[in-house]
Parts: structure tokens; sequence; C-alpha cells
């Protein structure tokens, strides 16, 4: 397909054109608009199940379960159940709460749009989802092992392009993982490869590794390169394994990852149960962004039943500290994960829009996907803001906008949350030929 073809599908008002998914979200989305929690009453439910995995991006809603917010906004039977991988997550989200599966999730922000339209379930059902909230911003990172530390690799990936070449000729595999097809360490992963000019596609072999797998992994050899959120990157370099090539916030920073998830027959069921978990993980936002905090969120992510690591594996990049492990140490970066400031909570459409124009650019959405109604359909933004307007949140601290603008990325290039089929049409490297 050339790119001509490929703007002016992008610019078509189609949305999964010859699928029933549109009409499906659309029905589901009247069912509960704006405004239309039962004002005065009390929660529907007591309780949810939510999913998340081991990474530091999940910390709203550990802290919120630690800290009794869940239960002073009267839902204090939420559980929050740890998955190996982001494939248990959608599998268990497809299953269900009422059917031992899950109601929500801490969730890479693809996947609710992946999972809505069917692209990643079981024989393609759509499993209607929204985003209701962002979980964070920044500190993901870019792993390299070690045998490549003298290559000179850092946020510039083009040193790779050589030697990897080299290694190919050789019959040697060139290997780079990340969690999950289509989800945000993939497209961390392949941007920065393809902005140094190595094509992700068709130069190294990609592999899906558990988060709480990579470390493992590359120790045995498994693996060139990876994409991972904290603490796993920061694990790598205490152990001595590899080192880090790049954060995340230094490719986009101040770049949306994780969100919070939910099944729309959950919060068209129970709305203001909906409201009050959003009010609990806003609360826990809060607490988990204070400096002061840093320390006692490391022990208590570290705690056997959430993430089992050294607490000294979660400090320093939450705080900002990193130590790349290449011989570079740098502190108050301003690269920590921010949780609550800057916005982190709020789930600007806008930042949806990119990852929707990425997972178009690799070949996981189709080249005719109506990028704007498709975010339009899954992202709650209205909920988020009814409830940090119950929960008395600063007017500051709320966004006037769905669209934080146009983005900015470290190689220069620009995306227009208004005109995605030009950004696509400025990148050298992508599937759509």
């Amino acid at each position: 397909m050339n790119r001509s073809t490929t703007t002016s599908l992008l610019n078509r008002r189609t949305f999964l054109a010859g699928t029933a998914t549109a009409a499906t979200l659309v029905a589901a989305k009247t069912l509960f608009p704006s405004g239309a929690f039962a004002q005065g009453a009390g929660p529907e439910v007591t309780g949810a199940k939510l999913g998340f995995i081991a990474l530091t991006d999940a910390s709203a809603l550990i802290i919120a379960k630690e800290k009794g917010l869940f239960a002073k906004h009267g839902v204090p039977d939420v559980e929050v159940l740890k998955h190996a991988s982001w494939g248990a997550t959608r599998d268990n989200l497809v299953l269900g709460g009422a059917a031992n599966g899950i109601d929500g999730a801490h969730i890479l922000t693809p996947m609710p749009y992946l999972i809505s339209t069917g692209k990643v379930t079981q024989n393609n059902v759509p499993l209607p989802m929204s985003i209701v909230a962002r979980l964070n911003l920044d500190s993901q990172a870019i792993s390299v092992a070690q045998a490549y530390k003298d290559v000179g690799v850092g946020l510039d990936s083009s040193p790779l392009k050589e030697v990897f070449a080299k290694r190919k000729a050789e019959g040697k595999e060139v290997t780079v993982a990340m969690t999950f097809p289509g989800g945000t360490h993939d497209l961390w992963i392949r941007y920065w490869l393809a902005a140094g000019g190595i094509n992700p596609n068709t130069e190294v072999s990609t592999i899906t590794v558990p988060p709480p797998q990579m470390v493992a992994n590359m120790k045995v050899g498994n693996m060139d390169a990876f994409c991972v959120g904290e603490p796993w990157n920061e694990q790598l370099v205490n152990q001595g394994i590899g080192f880090t090539a790049a954060t995340t916030g230094e490719i986009w920073k101040g770049h949306p990852e994780k969100a919070l998830g939910l099944r729309n027959d959950f919060i068209e069921k129970n709305p203001v149960a909906t409201r009050a978990i959003l009010m609990a993980v806003m609360e826990a936002a809060q607490w988990a962004d204070d400096m002061a905090n840093k320390e006692e969120l490391s022990q208590i992510l570290g705690k056997r039943g959430w993430f089992n690591v050294p607490p000294a594996d979660v400090l320093g990049r939450l705080k900002g500290d990193i130590n790349y492990g290449n011989g570079r140490v740098v502190t108050a970066t301003g690269l920590e994960m921010k949780f609550w400031k800057n916005h982190a909570s709020y789930p600007f459409k806008s930042h949806d829009a990119w990852f929707l124009t990425e997972d178009i650019r690799w070949g996981y959405l189709p080249a005719e996907t109506d990028v704007k109604a498709l975010v339009d359909q899954v992202n709650r933004e209205d909920l988020w803001r009814d409830a940090a307007k119950t929960l008395g949140v600063a007017a500051a601290d709320i966004p006037t906008s769905s669209s934080r603008g146009p983005e900015t990325f470290f190689d220069g290039k620009v995306f227009d949350p208004e005109n995605p089929s030009a950004y696509l049409e400025s990148l050298a490297i992508t599937a759509l030929g």
C-alpha cells in the first residue's frame, strides 16, 4: 500500500469498516453518559476485581488497597490481583469478574483498544472496554545486553545497526523483547530502533516476554535488548547483566504509559462504584507522587505479595536517579515516574491517538481505522472528570482540554493528534509499505 493510499484511508471517516465493533461500542457508551451517576446513592457493589502486573506503574492500585482508600470511598472489597503476563490480564478481562476473571486492570494503554476491537481476543470477539484514568507518565526503559556496552549505543540506536547486521551475517539471531504485541513497550522499542535506521520488522526478531521474566531471560542470553517498565531495568543494572540505553522519557518527555481499564458492562451496572474506584485511585496517585513517600512506596512494592524484589530495585528511578549501568549515573533527572503531577492521572485523548497511530504504523490496526472515532469510543475521560470534581480536585489539576496538542519526539518528529496521517507520512520506516 503506498503512502497516498494510506493517507486517504486514514482521513476517511470509517471506524473499522466491515465490523460491528463501532455499533457495539456506541451502544455501550450511551448507557453511561457523563453525569449519569445516581446522586446521593452509595456504590452498587462494595468491590471489584482489578488485575495488575508487577510494574511500578501499578502503584496507584496497590497504594489504594494498602492505605485503605478503596474502603474510604465505599468499595472496601476491591481486590488487586497479580497476573504473570499481559496475556493473562487479557484472558481474565474476557472472563470477567463474575466468572472468576477480573472487572478491570492496570493495563498497557493500547490494550483496551485492541481488546475492544477484537484484535487480540480469541476468535477476534470484541470485548467493549473503557480507559477511565491514566496511571503514570514516563519511567520505562530500553535495556541492552552487557555484550554491547562498548558499542556506543544509547538514545541513538544506530550504532547497533552494523553490529546486528554482522551477527546476522554470521548466522546468529538478533532478538529484542517486549511485553505484548502492539502494547506500549513494543511501540517504544520499535520507535527507538526505527529512529536509528534499524527496521524492527526485518533486521531483528521480536519476542514477547512477561515483565517479571525479562531479567532472567537476558541473563541466559535469550535476547539482545528489551523494553519494559520498572523495576526490571533497574534490577538488570543492579545485577550487572545489562545496561539502560535510554529511558522512554528521553524518547518522549512526559509520555503516557499505563491506564486503568474497565469492562464496559461493569461501568454500566456500577457507575457509582466506578466513580468510587476512580476517587480512590486518584488519592493514591497523589500520595505516590509525593517525593517524601518514595522510600515507603518502594518498601511496599517490594513486599512478597506485590513485586517480591529488593526495594533498592524500585527506589532509584522512582526518585528520578538513574544508574544507566554503563558508567553513566544521573540524579534528579526529572524522568521519575509521575502518578499525579503534570496531569499524569488524566487520560488525554490525544495521547491515545498516538498509540493507535503507531499500531497502524506497525500493522496491529487496519490502515482504514478512524483514530478519532475509536478514541472517542474507548476513552472515558468524562468519567475521570466527574470523579475528580466529586473528590474536590483543584481546578488546576483538571485539564481544560482532552488534547495536550502536538507532541515532539527526541528525533524531531512531531505528532499532531488532529492529523495522524501527516505523522505517518513523515516516518521513514513503517510496515505500511
